[in-house]
């Protein structure tokens, strides 16, 4: 997924992802992406020519996996840290994809221009009560508070067209906060997928997956185990995060 990091002397770590069709510099210290950004990104169904906004766009680990994956997209980062935006724009230019732009803005107050076809975003997920982290950058990325989940889908939802769809990875245990808080936005959830994280263990993260104004039923779909018992990606999760496929959902 992500080849070996080389160190520079900007406070940033230098590799790559989707087997380096993105190349992909990050703060050393503070928010560091996994590999959630490029499984969300893998289950956008996105097609050339189409709008994606997504919402805590980091230093654009998901847009641009999203757009190397689906070249012709045309998507919109929004991301609260000015330093990861700044990240984002050059690892754009690094990868060298084009239509992608990223903003230094509050997603819950900003106006998006135009309409989008897809949403997607991996919120963060720290309880507010829980243990500050002694990173400000993380904090800011990962301290979640108290309707966070509503605030975040009303504000991605919005922009979308009639049967646009929102995409979320998040943890497994904040599902049914997910499901009423695309509820509310007038996104209906069309689809849960888990994350497991090796054969018999429980889940840990799922991707959720919804229709603006749609009308389809629920679906729990059978899951994706993401290590081998050895510790390795399983070929399954390997062709992802290295090859660009899809997640179907």
């Amino acid at each position: 997924m992500t080849a070996p990091a080389l160190v520079t002397h900007d406070g940033t770590s230098s590799g790559s992802l989707l087997g380096g069709r993105v190349r992909y510099a990050q703060p050393r210290e503070g928010f560091r992406s996994g590999i959630e950004p490029v499984l969300l990104a893998a289950a956008v169904p996105a097609r050339p020519g189409e709008n994606v906004l997504e919402g805590g766009s980091g230093a654009g680990a998901a847009l641009l996996c999203l757009a190397a994956r689906v070249p012709g997209i045309r998507g919109l980062g929004v991301e609260l840290d000015p330093n990861l935006t700044a990240l984002a724009r050059a690892n754009a230019i690094a990868s060298s994809v084009d239509g992608v732009s990223f903003v230094a803005a509050d997603l819950r107050t900003l106006s998006p221009p135009g309409v989008f076809d897809h949403a997607m975003a991996n919120p963060p997920y720290h309880a507010a009560t829980g243990t500050a982290s002694p990173r400000p950058a993380r904090e800011l990325a990962k301290r979640g508070h108290a309707g966070l989940l509503r605030d975040w889908a009303v504000a991605l939802v919005a922009p979308l067209r009639h049967r646009g769809t929102l995409t979320l990875i998040l943890p497994a245990a904040s599902l049914p906060e997910a499901l009423d808080a695309m509820h509310t936005a007038g996104c209906r959830p069309t689809a849960v997928l888990p994350l497991w994280p090796a054969a018999g263990r429980r889940s840990k993260l799922i991707l959720l997956h919804g229709v603006k104004e749609g009308r389809a039923a629920l679906q729990l779909l059978p899951g994706l185990v993401l290590h081998t018992s050895s510790g390795g990606f399983t070929p399954e999760t390997e062709v992802v995060l290295r090859h660009a496929a899809a997640i179907p959902l």
